[in-house]
C-alpha cells in the first residue's frame, strides 16, 4: 500500500464517486478543507482516477475496484460500473484505512453520498464519517419523496400525472424527479437501493454544495428528516484558487477565438461528461443553431457520438456555416469560457456543477435535462430563479432555433441576463467573509476539529 506524506498529521480521508462531476466536487471540497489546515487523503477507485499531479498537496491512493474486468466501462454502462465498485472497493478501502490508522490520526472520513457503504466501514473502524452531497438539497428531497410515493403504492405514475405539481414540493412536477416515477422496474429491491443512497447511517453531518438561502425550504425539511448538522458551503469552486479536476483534456484554443467575438454574442453548448445525444438529435441541434444565426462553441465528446460522421451528413453549405460561425470541440475549459465577456448564454444539461458555474458568472441558460438531478435543477433555473429556459432533448430544429433566439436576442433573454447578474452578485456576497457559505465553512471546520477532540 502507498504511504502518505509526513508524520504526526491529522488527516481527513475523502472517498469520491468515480464520476467526473462527483470527483470535481470532492476535490474542490478537499481544497477548501486543506486551506483550513487539514491534511487530505483521497482514497478513490481505480476507475476514472484523478491525476495526483493536479493537487500535489493531497495524498492520493488508488484502490482496486474490478471495473477493468467489465467489457463496457463507458458512462452508458454506469449502473454496472457502480455495482462493481460497490462489490469490490469496500474491502481494499478498509484494509488501507487500518494501515493508515497505525501511523496517523484520521479525524474523519467524508464520502460521496452514492458511496453509502463507506459509512459501515467507518462505523466498524470507530471513525466518524460525514456525507458529501454534490447536488442540490431539492434533489435529495425528491429522492425521499420517491421513496415515500413507492411506500404509499403510488408508483409507477401515469403519463397524464407527470405535469402535476408534487404536493408539498412546489414548483416541482412529478416529471422533474427521477425516471423511477414512471418506471415499472421500480420494485422492493430498487426502492431499497434508493433508501441506501439516502440513508446517512451513523454519519455525523451532511455537506451540500449549495447556498443556504437559495434552498431554505428543502433544507428545513431535510434538517427535520436527518437531524444532524447540515453544512451548505457552496459554490465549492468559488473558494480558493482554481484547481484542475477534469478527467478529459480541454481544447484551450477556443479562448483565443472568443477574444475575437463581440460581448454577449456567443452561445456556449455543453451537456457535461455523461449525457449523450444520438445522431438525429445532434443534426436537429445543428440545424437549429444555424437557423438561430448565433455564434457558438459546442462541446461534442468523442464517446457521445461519432462526431466526424454526423457532421458530414449535413449539406455542405450548412457545414460551411457551422465552421464559419462557431467551434466544435471535444472538451473545453468551461469555467474560463463562462467567465469570458463574449459569452451570452449557456445551453447545458441541467447538471449542478454547470448551473452553479453559470450563475456565478451571470450567464442565463437553456437547460435540456437528461437524467438524475437534471429535471429538478432545470425547474430551479426556469421557475424559481427564472434565469433560463427548458428545452426537451427531442426538440425539433424549429423549437431549438426559437429557444436560442429567446435567450440570446429577445427581451425575455435580456431580462434573464439581468436576473442572472443579480444572482452572481448575491453569490459573491455569500462566499465573502461574513457571508452564509463562508460562515458555514467556519462552522464545518470547527465541527471536524471537535470530532478529533471528542475521541
Amino acid at each position: 500500500m502507498q504511504e502518505v506524506k509526513g508524520s504526526g498529521k491529522k488527516y481527513v480521508v475523502l472517498v469520491p464517486l468515480a464520476l467526473q462531476g462527483h470527483i470535481t466536487c470532492m476535490l474542490q471540497l478537499g481544497s477548501i478543507l486543506h486551506s483550513r489546515g487539514f491534511s487530505i487523503i483521497v482514497a478513490h477507485p481505480q476507475h476514472n482516477s484523478p491525476n495526483p499531479q493536479n493537487q500535489p498537496e493531497f495524498d492520493f491512493v488508488s484502490l482496486p475496484d474490478n471495473v477493468s474486468s467489465l467489457e463496457d466501462t463507458s458512462f452508458s454502462n454506469v449502473l454496472e460500473i457502480l455495482s462493481t465498485i460497490f462489490a469490490n472497493f469496500g474491502s481494499p478501502l478498509q484494509d488501507y484505512l487500518v494501515q493508515i490508522m497505525e501511523k496517523h490520526e484520521i479525524v474523519c472520513i467524508i464520502y460521496d453520498s452514492v458511496m453509502h457503504f463507506v459509512d459501515s466501514i467507518a462505523t466498524h473502524l470507530k471513525l466518524p464519517s460525514i456525507v458529501m452531497r454534490p447536488h442540490t438539497a431539492a434533489y435529495n428531497l425528491s429522492d425521499l419523496t420517491i421513496i415515500r410515493l413507492y411506500s404509499e403504492n403510488k408508483l409507477p405514475m401515469q403519463e397524464s400525472q407527470l405535469e402535476e405539481i408534487v404536493p408539498g414540493f412546489h414548483p416541482f412536477r412529478f416529471k422533474d424527479m427521477s425516471y423511477l416515477v414512471t418506471s415499472s422496474q421500480m420494485d422492493d429491491g430498487g426502492c431499497q437501493f434508493w433508501k441506501d443512497l439516502n440513508n446517512i447511517g451513523s454519519s455525523r453531518a451532511i455537506i451540500y454544495n449549495t447556498i443556504e438561502d437559495l434552498e431554505s425550504s428543502p433544507l428545513s425539511l431535510l434538517q427535520e428528516h436527518y437531524k444532524v448538522p447540515l453544512f451548505c458551503i457552496g459554490p465549492f469552486h468559488k473558494f480558493g484558487p482554481p484547481i484542475q479536476t477534469s478527467l478529459l483534456k480541454a481544447d484551450n484554443s477556443c479562448i483565443a477565438w472568443l477574444d475575437l467575438q463581440p460581448p454577449n454574442s456567443v452561445l456556449y453548448i455543453s451537456f457535461g461528461s455523461g449525457s449523450t445525444m444520438d445522431e438525429k438529435q445532434l443534426i436537429e441541434a445543428a440545424w437549429g443553431l444555424v437557423k438561430s444565426e448565433q455564434s457558438f462553441i459546442w462541446v461534442v465528446r468523442s464517446e457521445s457520438v461519432n462526431e466526424s460522421k454526423w457532421l458530414e451528413k449535413m449539406p455542405e453549405d450548412i457545414q460551411q456555416v457551422i465552421r464559419e460561425r462557431g467551434l466544435i470541440v471535444k472538451w473545453a475549459p468551461q469555467k474560463e469560457i463562462l467567465a469570458h465577456s463574449a459569452v451570452g448564454g449557456f445551453w447545458n444539461h441541467g447538471g449542478w456543477n454547470s448551473v452553479l458555474e453559470s450563475i456565478c458568472e451571470g450567464i442565463p441558460m437553456i437547460c435540456t435535462p437528461f437524467m438524475a438531478d437534471h429535471g429538478v435543477i432545470t425547474r430551479y433555473v426556469t421557475h424559481v430563479w427564472r434565469v433560463g429556459l427548458e428545452m426537451e432533448s427531442t426538440s425539433k430544429r424549429e423549437v431549438i432555433e426559437k429557444t436560442i433566439q429567446r435567450l440570446m436576442v429577445d427581451i425575455e433573454g435580456k431580462e434573464m441576463k439581468k436576473r442572472a447578474l443579480d444572482m452572481k452578485q448575491h453569490l459573491e456576497v455569500c462566499v465573502e467573509k461574513g457571508g452564509p457559505s463562508y460562515d458555514s465553512i467556519d462552522k464545518l471546520t470547527e465541527f471536524i476539529t471537535s470530532l478529533s477532540l471528542n475521541k
